[in-house]
């Protein structure tokens, strides 16, 4: 075995679930997954592709009627210019992150990510040779990156930032007011910018600013995102990325020679779910925020009222409170209320150590679900109150 994978930490969100399938009665706040089925006409066109026949491979890049409509869908919906021959359509979102970080990072590159963040940045950078920079991301200032903590993080060695907004697992969002103020930063030290954006349909009280459409980021910032979340195409495994030419080549070659093409199928399911007008924004996933949105307000609501500092999250579907007041830190409160009270959260250091007073608490579930963990955790926090 490499030492590499020897050293290769397992992720910090499935030990819990493991644990939850032993619980007939648990409650798992989890799992970073829609709870909705995908769309039906989404679904009818995969089953017509498969009845069809359409069972080989796609071009590498995939298929150019997809190409066209992610193209033409982050021009309309976000201003974000990538022209189709600059598109690759991915295995997942998750393998577009895997791609980009091989392309750019070796043997002592350092890369930013924003602490805390999801979990598969730094084990990949590490994987790839290169060493992941954490830059403190704090409530205070809405878990965003500061220009003064970006500064702190640069050193000559420091090759690209990593984007991650909206943020799981904090549900923070990044301004275009807030993202122009890091900009000047990544142009002085000519970073590359790597921008996930898979919750970029999933914002709440403002629509989503994509990295590439602002000054000083356009031209270095390589676009990551996917139909997993919004169109709760999880399953599905397809996702996109698009990047500068010269990287976007790099990224090519990679997925030529490791995931080849993304399943055909599902790819038929994606332009199904972009075939309609991007302006006003699509029916099924408006109602999906709905829902997301007024779960969002409810579980922030009961985790203030109940001792848990709740910074209000403007996208994604995480909250992400701090339980200090319980005098335990996130692993231990994650640890303790599963054995006690049967309700699954992920603790927050799982996501990096400014997470380690925090706990992260997916609202992708049913109401009904959400009100019995509310309650549960509700009698675990008053029993540590009396304590």
């Amino acid at each position: 075995m490499s030492e590499r994978a020897r050293l290769l930490q397992p992720s910090g969100i499935r030990k819990y679930f493991d644990i939850v399938e032993k619980m007939p009665d648990a409650v798992s706040l989890g799992v970073g997954e829609p709870d909705f089925v995908t769309p039906w006409d989404i679904r009818s066109a995969g089953i017509r592709s498969l009845q069809r026949g359409y069972t080989q491979y796609t071009g590498n890049r995939g298929l150019p009627d997809l190409r066209a409509f992610i193209s033409r869908y982050l021009f309309e919906r976000f201003g974000a210019e990538y022209p189709p021959e600059r598109v690759i359509v991915t295995v997942g979102a998750s393998e577009g992150i895997d791609l980009v970080l091989r392309a750019v990072c070796g043997a002592g590159d350092e890369i930013l990510v924003p602490d805390p963040a999801y979990v598969s940045y730094a084990p990949i950078i590490t994987l790839c040779g290169g060493t992941p920079v954490s830059v403190e991301c704090r409530a205070e200032s809405g878990f965003i990156v500061t220009p003064e903590a970006l500064e702190r993080a640069v050193t000559p060695r420091t090759k690209a930032i990593v984007l991650a907004y909206p943020n799981n697992p904090t549900g923070g969002i990044m301004t275009k007011e807030q993202l122009s103020a890091i900009a000047p930063i990544i142009e002085k030290h000519d970073l590359l910018v790597i921008s996930d954006e898979i919750y970029a349909e999933l914002t709440y009280g403002g629509k989503h600013c994509s990295a590439a459409t602002v000054k000083g980021l356009k031209g270095r910032t390589v676009l990551l995102g996917g139909f997993s979340k919004a169109f709760a195409m999880t399953g599905w495994r397809v996702g996109f990325a698009c990047a500068p030419e010269e990287i976007d080549g790099a990224m090519l070659k990679i997925h030529q020679y490791t995931a080849l093409c993304a399943p055909r199928v599902s790819q038929h399911a994606a332009a199904a779910a972009l075939s309609g007008g991007f302006e006003d924004g699509f029916s099924a996933v408006e109602n999906m925020r709905a829902e997301y949105d007024r779960r969002r307000r409810f579980l922030v609501k009961s985790l203030n009222e109940m001792g848990l500092t709740c910074f209000e999250p403007r996208g994604a579907f995480y909250v992400f409170p701090c339980v200090k007041s319980t005098n335990l830190t996130g692993e231990q409160f994650a640890g303790e209320l599963l054995e006690s009270e049967h309700v699954a959260v992920v603790p927050g250091n799982a996501f990096g150590a400014c997470g380690g007073d925090h706990i992260r608490c997916s609202y992708a579930t049913s109401m009904a679900k959400l009100t019995e963990a509310v309650e549960r955790m509700g009698r675990f926090v008053g029993r540590k109150s009396e304590n």
